[in-house]
């Protein structure tokens, strides 16, 4: 069996090998830090979102410079009419049906307050009902 020396007798024959294990334990104390994987972790939900905007402006069919106002659009009216001023059509960058409340094809617009009638229910002698799918509820 061949004699195997240990790395201490090796490393005390050998400077660049001393050198050597110094630098390589450096660098693995400095790989493995604490504060490194700290700053690893935090910068994960960074690095992901960068990966999913390109991914988006690149398989968008709009321009680059239009997805990136169509994706800033999808946080809401406000956010997007800082960067431009609204209002955004049907099919165009920058409309999404969440953002249209009246339903007319025009997010981020003015909406169109329609006059509310004051129509109160007529009393009746019957007694009140109320149904839910086929079930008919009445009050007494």
């Amino acid at each position: 069996m061949p004699n195997r020396r240990s790395i201490s007798e090796l490393v005390s024959h050998d400077p660049d090998l001393s050198r050597r294990h110094k630098r390589a334990e450096a660098l693995r104390k400095r790989a493995v830090s604490p504060v490194r994987i700290l700053l690893m972790v935090l910068m994960l939900p960074m690095t992901t979102m960068v990966i999913a905007v390109g991914v988006y402006l690149r398989t968008s069919e709009f321009e680059r410079e239009e997805a990136l106002i169509h994706l800033i659009a999808m946080a809401g009216c406000d956010a997007v009419e800082k960067l431009v001023p609204g209002p955004f059509v049907a099919g165009e960058p920058g409309y999404h049906a969440r953002n249209d409340p009246d339903g007319d094809g025009i997010a981020c617009g003015e909406v169109a307050l329609v006059p509310v009638q004051n129509t109160l229910p007529q009393q009746a002698d019957t007694p009140r009902s109320r149904s839910v799918g086929t079930a008919k509820f009445v009050r007494p």
